[in-house]
């Protein structure tokens, strides 16, 4: 059983964590409608997740904290289940730490030992935590038609690229990479491309710039600046910057928001993260003819558990792209596409060159002190006219005052000493090492790389996925043009000066190269001894890539799989085709596309008919209040649920009121309960419950005294005005309350409990109609001078907070004729 309060380990207080995260326990407890509150209350109006979503890492926490805020009309209940733990809060490099944690990290699969994967970080935010930030944008020409659903093309251009950008900090990347050697190193680099000295790379004129607030008539320059996902400069005065992006603070705040938007009830959190549970199969079945996941086998603690998806719900596979595919393979061994599943597996070429320049190779009148830059060029090799392979360089350096390798020395640095600080700015540094990384696609569709299943068992008992990615005969020709480009920027920044070029590439060199100006990296360090082993980009994709075409995809264009109505994929495992940009702004792009698509619209009002509540805000309505004893005595309040208000009784009578523009009214809404013995109702023409002209300790007897109210209790119960007789009859759902001169019909009633009714209430001068399900229950002729007049003083509505939880919904007026 979960604990309630943070825990003790050897070294810590967990807080992050408790607060973070729920048991599997809490999270199946919440829905249950049969458990009870922690104040002994029921919990009838408990209600199953139905947004599930399979991985808490990069992309299942930016879906998760984006479907949050989207579903404005608080239609799901989302479940994240993740197989590690919390661990970090924020991308480890914003933190001081002097390595990158390794405990979290796992092989799950089988491969080929050469392509050198690195597996998984198991902990929530995942490969996020870790990523080294590079995010650029696809180029139009890298989404080919041919492979890339024309609709999701140009929902990316507009909006969902630059939203991403604004969200990882790529859109402003030069606010984090500036000073003299920046300057000086891009002005160098630009000179070069456009004088033809850089082999395959796209010319600046011919490239797009993402950048925002750079003035009307921005430099080329700007469009080698480095798409990393770092925002340096604060959002808004009094806002510190968000640094390095992961999706580890992300969940941390959307699951923060979700527990104080529940009032600390754990019946009405929408989000959940669980931690610590393995996901196993999806079980299916059929629903209407579709085949749908029905739910979520898990293990937890070597203990089997389920999750059912109800009828509304919805799954988002979210793993990494190998886990991704695996689980697709495990849970839906027959679909008539399942053939596909695992095919188009695409990674990234990728190659390093370090060099170290002297100061000589630099502009004159640099400070001492060079600090650091980062640089991007985009290339294209053409191996047929109109068929080109695309890549790119990724440029680090850093000015040094001793011999390192270490380009990134002062790069990506949380430095909280200022005596460190003030040692770095006095550095003399007389040379600049230089790491050129090269990042190249692969061909998509190539039948020699996909994920199967293996023979092997993991110790969840599952078969483990079986990885093989090989390289076509395109792919060395891109790689062999990508190294030349790399060796081509490498002679550009030595700038007629020798240079060195360290073996190998990354790590403390067995060797150094001195090269004269005219000499190639590659003539001393070939390019095979520059190439990193196929699996160690972590940017695996397309195994579950979407399309239009059923026969010729696995998903379609919103990640959905073809043949399973409520299964989805989130992450690059969907990508059609890679490029040569790291997967992360198009997956973040990706994420935020499938959360706006599965958010519920809002509701829609019939004909004549204005909404008074739009499913989403309430704005235009106000809670009474209680006077005495704050803190005690209170009205109650309504979540917004599933496009509706949910009452939340408080310890007296309360009322969440609006005023409508008219005196004459048919109002239409619907009402659910969950219990008999749940009480509400709907108050009629009353005036503004304020203590202005009577001191009313509870401003909801305004409503009581001046109004009327059109019962919800199917047990009538309550009392009779004092010195009065009135039937009990006239205190059940659909009466008029305790108003006995009133034409009831008994026989038409409400429906069972968990079932939504309609009433459609007309008031006109001084009769009003009460319509239950279509057939009229009350009518009744007001003769009472002080209540429900027929005035502009008495134009207000409300919804009662009195005993056990009622819904409403669809509230809509037009004024009577």
């Amino acid at each position: 059983m979960s604990s309630s309060t943070a825990q003790l380990t050897d070294f810590s207080l967990d807080i992050l964590g408790r607060y973070l995260c729920n048991g599997f326990d809490e999270a199946m407890r919440s829905t249950d409608k049969n458990a009870r509150r922690p104040d002994g209350g029921p919990q009838s109006d408990a209600r199953p997740f139905n947004a599930i979503i399979i991985g808490g890492g990069s992309y299942g926490g930016i879906l998760a904290q984006h479907l949050l805020y989207a579903d404005d009309t608080n239609s799901y209940r989302i479940l994240i289940l993740e197989a590690g733990r919390h661990s970090l809060p924020e991308h480890f490099q914003n933190l001081p730490l002097q390595r990158q944690p390794m405990e979290m990290w796992g092989l799950p699969w089988v491969s080929d030992p050469a392509n050198g994967y690195p597996g998984l970080a198991y902990t929530i935010g995942g490969r996020s935590l870790f990523f080294g930030g590079w995010s650029p944008r696809l180029l139009d020409e890298e989404m080919a038609p041919s492979r890339w659903p024309p609709n999701v093309v140009t929902a990316l251009k507009q909006p969902y690229f630059d939203e991403a950008a604004r969200q990882i900090g790529t859109d402003a990347t030069n606010d984090f990479m500036h000073g003299p050697l920046h300057l000086a190193l891009r002005k160098t680099l630009a000179s070069a491309i456009t004088n033809n000295k850089v082999r395959n790379a796209i010319p600046l004129n011919q490239l797009p710039l993402h950048l925002s607030g750079v003035g009307p008539n921005p430099s080329q320059e700007l469009k080698l600046e480095a798409p990393l996902a770092v925002q340096s400069a604060a959002p808004l005065p009094g806002f510190f910057a968000i640094n390095k992006f992961s999706s580890a603070p992300l969940l941390m705040e959307a699951a923060r928001v979700a527990y104080t938007r529940s009032g600390g009830d754990d019946v009405k959190k929408r989000l959940m993260v669980v931690p610590d549970v393995h996901v196993t199969r999806l079980v299916t079945g059929q629903r209407n003819g579709a085949t749908v996941v029905t739910a979520v086998l898990l293990k937890q603690f070597g203990i089997e558990q389920s999750v059912p998806v109800p009828g509304d719900g919805v799954v988002i596979i979210a793993l990494g792209t190998i886990e991704s595919t695996r689980l697709a393979l495990i849970s839906f061994p027959n679909l008539p596409n399942t053939a596909l599943i695992g095919q188009n597996l695409i990674a990234h070429l990728r190659s390093n060159l370090t060099i170290r320049i002297p100061r000589a190779s630099l502009p004159a009148g640099l400070p001492t002190a060079l600090a650091s830059s980062a640089l991007f060029v985009k290339g294209k090799f053409a191996h047929a006219p109109n068929d080109f392979g695309y890549f790119h360089l990724q440029i680090t350096a850093s000015g040094l005052d001793k011999p390192t390798t270490d380009s990134e020395a002062e790069l990506f640095k949380k430095v909280p000493e200022v005596d460190l600080l003030d040692a770095l700015r006095q550095t003399n540094d007389d040379n600049v090492v230089i790491t050129i990384r090269g990042i190249g696609e692969m061909t998509p569709r190539n039948p020699n790389s996909n994920i199967t299943l293996s023979g092997a068992i993991d110790e969840f008992g599952m078969p483990r996925a079986s990885v093989q990615i090989n390289r076509t005969a395109r792919d060395e020709v891109l790689w062999n043009a990508m190294d030349d480009a790399a060796d081509d920027v490498a002679q550009v920044f030595a700038n007629g000066q020798p240079y060195e070029v360290f073996d190998p590439p990354q790590g403390p060199p067995n060797q150094i190269f001195k090269l004269l100006p005219t000499e190639l990296a590659s003539s001393k360090l070939p390019f095979a001894k520059r190439r990193d082993k196929m699996g160690t980009t972590h940017h695996e994709a397309g195994p579950l890539w979407m399309g239009t075409n059923a026969n010729d995809s696995v998903t379609n264009e919103n990640g959905r799989f073809h043949h399973v109505g409520n299964a989805y994929v989130a992450g690059p495992a969907a990508f059609p085709s890679l490029g040569s940009p790291n997967p992360m702004l198009t997956g973040t792009a990706l994420a935020r596309r499938l959360g706006n698509f599965l958010k519920r619209p809002k509701p829609q009002p019939g004909g004549g008919f204005q909404l008074l509540f739009d499913g989403t805000s309430t704005a235009k309505w106000k809670m009474t209040t209680i006077k005495n004893q704050p803190g005690r005595d209170n009205p109650g309040f309504f979540h917004v649920i599933d496009a509706g208000l949910e009452s939340v009784p408080g310890t007296d009578l309360g009322l969440f009121y609006t005023k409508v523009d008219f005196s004459n009214y048919i109002l239409k809404l619907e009402w659910l309960t969950w219990r008999d013995d749940d009480n509400s109702g709907i108050f009629l023409r009353f005036p503004e419950p304020v203590t202005s002209t009577v001191d009313y300790n509870n401003t909801a007897f305004i409503a009581v005294d001046f109004g009327f109210e059109v019962q919800i209790d199917a047990l009538g119960r309550g009392s009779p005005p004092p010195g009065q007789n009135v039937d009990k009859k006239f205190r059940t759902t659909g009466a008029i309350y305790n108003v006995p001169n009133q034409t009831l019909d008994e026989s038409v009633l409400a429906r069972p409990v968990g079932q939504w009714n309609d009433f459609e209430i007309r008031v006109k001068d001084n009769r009003f109609r009460v319509l239950l399900n279509g057939q009229q229950k009350t009518d009744f002729v007001n003769g009472e001078p002080s209540r429900g007049k027929p005035d502009a003083a008495s134009r207000f509505i409300g919804l009662q907070t009195h005993t056990g939880r009622v819904a409403f919904r669809n509230i809509q007026i037009k004024e009577h004729p």
